[in-house]
């Protein structure tokens, strides 16, 4: 567990790198129910605007709360976690997309012993998730 007088602003806890693939888009829509044909056909995807098939939204936000679950090393001592969806993130049919976590304290509560998580998730250098944050509690 970290300790909260050892945290300041500015101060990275954690980075982690995942692979998606389209086995993972699969895998995450039979778990998820979510079988939208952006998520699976190019075809699809491209006809409603997309650059082709996608990674589910919620799937992104899953991995990007990881590295902060394996810093605080209990998913119980996050209080809030909120993103807001900003860019897609494309998912070839060969090969896989590496999305890369940077997790950052944005804020720390003194007298409650919170720390705020800001976290920056990004593909080839393209972020695309805005106002990611966890509140935790330490």
């Amino acid at each position: 567990m970290p300790n909260f007088q050892e945290l300041s602003v500015g101060q990275v806890v954690a980075e982690q790198s995942f692979e998606v693939s389209r086995d993972s888009l699969v895998r995450y829509a039979g778990a998820s129910g979510d079988f939208n044909p952006i998520h699976y056909r190019e075809d699809f995807a491209q006809s409603v605007g997309l650059p082709g098939v996608i990674a589910h939204g919620m799937l992104t936000m899953g991995l990007s709360i990881q590295p902060v679950v394996s810093w605080i090393g209990d998913a119980a001592k996050i209080l809030d976690y909120g993103v807001r969806f900003t860019k897609p993130v494309p998912v070839s049919g060969s090969g896989s997309t590496t999305l890369k976590v940077v997790a950052t304290i944005g804020a720390l509560d003194e007298e409650s012993q919170r720390a705020r998580v800001d976290l920056t998730t990004s593909y080839e250098e393209t972020t695309v998730l805005g106002k990611a944050q966890a509140w935790v509690q330490l």
